[in-house]
């Protein structure tokens, strides 16, 4: 993987992050904990969005998944915190 394309999966990790906590708690969780947010919620949403058999291309499509992957991870988490 080159630089460049490790920054950009980087910085689409903490939008997604970034995203899925304002969304669901209203705040973000800082940088690092942002960009973990949303890798992780970015390879739960690709497996997600694939057994719904839904494509998103392109990085509009990239930000979408990881967005959403990341919003459902945020939720499993939040109901595993509360049992």
């Amino acid at each position: 993987m080159e630089i460049e394309n490790l920054v950009i999966f980087l910085a689409l990790g903490a939008l997604a992050g970034w995203l899925a906590g304002t969304i669901m708690k209203g705040r973000g969780f800082g940088l690092l904990g942002n960009m973990l947010v949303g890798i992780v919620g970015a390879v739960l949403g690709g497996y997600v969005f694939s057994l719904l058999g839904i494509t998103a291309g392109g990085l509009i499509g990239s930000i979408i998944t990881a967005t959403v992957g990341a919003i459902l991870l945020l939720f499993i988490i939040g109901i595993i915190k509360k049992a």
